[in-house]
């Protein structure tokens, strides 16, 4: 197995764990939820950033142009909002503009 290969299975497990504590179903609030840091431990152990085109494409595990919160698969809350749940930062809203290293795309 190669390191990539390991990393994104971490990734992914680390997505899977933090969707058992959502209830599915239950409507996200971005009301009254702190913003995430980026100097958040979780945050930056995940390479978040409030702004996804600071990010080189080249660099990420999965290469586009195009990622940012709004369009991740992992992302809650209305289309349009500013700062939106996550499911990878539980009780924080991220930036609809941000980026983290668990991107991942719409289905």
């Amino acid at each position: 197995m190669s390191k990539i290969a390991r990393r994104k299975f971490i990734q992914l497990s680390a997505v899977a764990a933090a969707g058992c504590f959502v209830r599915p179903g239950a409507e996200a609030r971005a009301q009254g939820m702190p913003q995430l840091s980026e100097d958040d431990p979780v945050a930056k152990s995940m390479k978040y950033t409030h702004d996804a085109s600071t990010v080189d494409p080249a660099s990420r595990a999965n290469p586009a142009a195009e990622q940012h919160c709004a369009n991740c698969a992992l992302v809650q809350g209305e289309d349009g909002e500013a700062w939106r749940p996550c499911q990878i930062f539980p009780g924080k809203v991220v930036s609809a503009n941000g980026w983290c290293s668990v991107w991942a795309p719409k289905a």
